[in-house]
């Protein structure tokens, strides 16, 4: 099993990692979950696969996608849009609930947000814990490269009963909401005790 943080930097070394993880992600998101996304060549992207982003990919020797995370700086723009959670927020995402925040969402460096997070349903149950910890693992020290100290994701709303057993302070930064039937939250996980 390895670990590769991708971007547009370096995604030339990686042969097709960066195609089988939107891949996997259409596997995951549009076939499994049933999520209205867009989709190309059997791939799932969105207006936050850009160049600001980076993307955590747990694979094995073939390149085949166990897990996967999307990076977004909290300061990225494009267009209209600048990440999932605050889009969401301003209303520019019919899917996602617009109060999903106590507070005004994050423009800040050292802030990001954790998107796409998925472990492959091809992945045994038995596996299952070592590659989601393996995937926080590298999140957090992609997280940490990049300078941030916080990452905002989007979770299922039972993060509390895994946080512990893959070492990563959580805290709520918003109610719990109903998804398309799935109790959502938005949590912040805090690396910044882990910077040097």
């Amino acid at each position: 099993m390895q670990t590769t943080t991708l971007s547009f930097e370096n995604i030339h070394h990686h042969g097709e990692l960066f195609a089988n993880l939107l891949r996997a992600r259409h596997e995951w998101f549009i076939q499994h979950n049933h999520w209205d996304l867009p989709q190309a060549l059997g791939m799932e992207f969105d207006q936050y696969d850009t160049p600001a982003s980076r993307w955590v990919v747990v694979h094995d020797d073939d390149g085949q996608v166990l897990a996967g995370n999307r990076l977004t700086p909290t300061t990225a723009k494009c267009g209209i849009y600048t990440y999932m959670i605050r889009d969401a927020q301003r209303g520019l995402l019919d899917t996602i609930p617009s109060n999903l925040l106590y507070d005004k969402a994050p423009v800040c460096e050292t802030v990001w947000e954790s998107s796409r997070l998925f472990v492959s349903h091809h992945v045994p149950a038995a596996r299952r814990r070592r590659v989601h910890g393996q995937l926080v693992f590298e999140l957090a020290r992609a997280a940490r490269e990049l300078g941030a100290t916080n990452c905002l994701t989007l979770l299922a709303a039972n993060w509390p009963r895994w946080a512990s057993r893959v070492g990563v302070d959580m805290t709520a930064m918003g109610p719990v909401m109903d998804i398309d039937g799935v109790d959502n939250q938005v949590v912040s996980m805090n690396f910044a005790e882990s910077l040097h």
